[in-house]
């Protein structure tokens, strides 16, 4: 090795250098252009303080609230969300429990991250469900898939880049993508081939490649193959004067990998087969693969064709049930689900509503269905049922379409009546006929889910409120978690109209639910704005209330539905009272 120099690169030869590196791979296609630095925006660099602060990890979840919450989202797996909400949750609560003692673990004996290995086939849920978990804790999430891992080779430079894309999805925020989520998917794919005499080098490779971030190692933002980092380094210097070293730590960063091991089943029967006579038996009987898989043990990955370390790094295991045709009938049926809500924004794209039968739904699950594609299919299956509807319809006028069983079985004969008199009677009544029902739906599942949903959103789930919000479902397209908020939100602002009248008034008004129920309706349906509300409760209750005060010392008036209705009536009965008791 030659003698070391540490002597500063002058910026302008970096720059050459880069070029070069450029022009010989690139020709003269790309080419690097330096912005001028005006002195002014040198002196605004040089007053300029740093702003950004370390931002703490914010996670008060327990397992309980996070399965709960997926219980909204997806159907059927409760084996597989209880295991991923309770670790994921432990692995952030650690965190925040060490940062807040500010204790040092690095060193701690035993110290074991909680990465998880999903095991299921195609279109069960399992992106859906960490994406659910990333977006409700707040933190950065990326997807990988492992086969381009190994179509590049297996020096790691794609492992990392994931990494440095979590930095991008945190807004450049290195502190927060420290606390990110990398899912890899397809993992079964890269593990090494059980019909070759000798490692496997190209998929161990990427195993290998994969183990030190999945534990902890620094990742460097700068990438030297990298033309675009090299760049923004050198503006860095120009500006600053100084090389800044930027690196993410993994420690933190929790790994999710999945795949549908399509052969492992039969790995795990031989295994127990040969341990055990009778419950071996039983298990070989079994039809249902994922029945067999949630008996799989680190031995069977191996046997499979992962490195023992690289499984030792996947402490966390969840399998996945195959979907039945009655699940994915009652994934269409969710109010939460995108799939349907997607269909209906489609529509209303051009104006127009769309309601769907149960018997659509159900016929939609069974083309599904056969497609063996799981929830995948469904997506498919309504656009393939729908799609000429979406074609030809917006050139039609028509401004309501219901989906009804002959819509599904004779869409050429249903589409032509459509169009044909777009103003039928009979059309009219039948989304009226579905929207009742979709509505009535709504207000079932509310009823059902009523004590949870007003934990999570601290809104009482009145009977009038369920009605509230079923109606408003049934006219948004949005999810119920996004209406109730809506909903909330009218509720905070009349609130405060009672703090602003006895801030304007003296007088303390308390405005029972159903009141603000009342309002909220008048709210939705455009009736009165909460300025028009203020100024109508003012002129029918402030001299009136002001009255009764004075009559019988009372500054605190109880406001129900039907006083705000008859305000005269209620003023009435107060000083009718007043007089009872004199």
């Amino acid at each position: 090795m030659g003698k070391r120099d540490d002597k500063i690169p002058d910026p302008k030869e970096i720059e050459k250098e880069i070029s070069e590196f450029l022009a010989k791979k690139f020709k003269d296609n790309v080419k690097i252009v330096s912005p001028v630095v005006l002195p002014q925006e040198l002196a605004l660099d040089k007053t300029r303080k740093p702003s950004r602060k370390r931002k703490k990890i914010n996670f008060d979840l327990l397992p309980e609230d996070l399965i709960s919450h997926l219980d909204r989202y997806v159907v059927k797996q409760d084996t597989a969300k209880a295991i991923l909400a309770t670790k994921i949750c432990t692995h952030f609560n650690r965190i925040k429990r060490a940062e807040a003692a500010a204790e040092d673990t690095d060193d701690m004996v035993g110290r074991i991250k909680n990465n998880v290995l999903m095991i299921g086939p195609t279109g069960v849920g399992k992106t859906y469900i960490i994406k659910l978990i990333a977006n409700k804790i707040g933190v950065p999430f990326v997807k990988g898939d492992a086969t381009k891992f190994s179509e590049t080779g297996y020096v790691g430079g794609d492992v990392e880049d994931l990494v440095r894309d979590l930095v991008r999805e945190a807004d450049d925020d290195i502190e927060l993508a420290q606390y990110g989520i990398i899912y890899i998917d397809e993992i079964d794919k890269i593990a090494g081939s059980r019909h070759i005499i000798g490692a496997d080098v190209s998929r161990t490779g990427v195993q290998r490649a994969l183990l030190k971030p999945m534990e902890e190692t620094e990742v460097d933002l700068k990438v030297p193959h990298d033309p675009i980092s090299m760049i923004q380094e050198i503006e860095s210097y120009r500006k600053t004067g100084k090389r800044n070293k930027r690196s993410v730590n993994t420690k933190n960063i929790l790994f999710i990998m999945s795949g549908a091991f399509s052969d492992l089943t039969e790995i795990i029967q031989k295994r127990i087969s040969a341990h055990a006579i009778g419950f071996g038996a039983h298990l070989t009987q079994s039809r249902d693969s994922s029945e067999i898989l949630k008996h799989v043990a680190s031995e069977d990955l191996i046997k499979y064709g992962f490195e023992s370390e690289f499984v030792g790094r996947l402490p966390v295991r969840a399998v996945f049930e195959k979907l039945t045709e009655n699940d994915l009938f009652e994934i269409l049926k969710n109010p939460n689900n995108p799939i349907i809500l997607g269909k209906k924004l489609d529509f209303a794209a051009y104006d127009i509503d769309v309601k769907f039968d149960d018997k659509v739904l159900q016929i939609l699950a069974k083309t599904a269905f056969a497609e063996n594609t799981g929830a995948r299919g469904l997506v498919s299956a309504v656009e393939k049922a729908l799609l000429p509807f979406e074609k030809k319809l917006p050139s039609a006028g028509i401004k309501k379409f219901p989906v009804t069983e002959s819509t599904i079985q004779k869409p050429e004969k249903t589409l032509q009546a459509l169009i044909a008199t777009p103003e039928e009677k009979n059309i009219s009544e039948a989304f009226e006929i579905l929207a009742k029902q979709e509505k009535q739906y709504i207000k079932n599942y509310l009823e059902s889910n009523k004590a949870n949903l007003a934990e999570k959103y601290r809104l009482t789930m009145t009977p009038t409120r369920i009605d509230t919000v079923a109606a408003y479902y049934s006219k948004h397209i949005m999810d119920v978690g996004k209406v109730i908020k809506k909903i909330k939100t009218y509720y905070d602002d009349v609130k405060k109209i009672e703090l602003y009248f006895f801030k304007t008034h003296d007088i303390n008004i308390v405005l029972e639910e159903d009141a603000i129920d009342f309002i909220i309706e008048k709210i939705i349906s455009d009736e009165m704005h909460l300025d028009e509300i203020y100024r109508h409760l003012t002129s029918d209750f402030e001299h009136g209330l002001k009255l009764v005060r004075e009559k019988t010392g009372r500054n605190r008036f109880f406001v129900t539905r039907d006083a705000l209705k008859n305000p005269e009536s209620y003023i009435g009965s107060l000083l009718r009272k007043e007089l009872k008791t004199e």
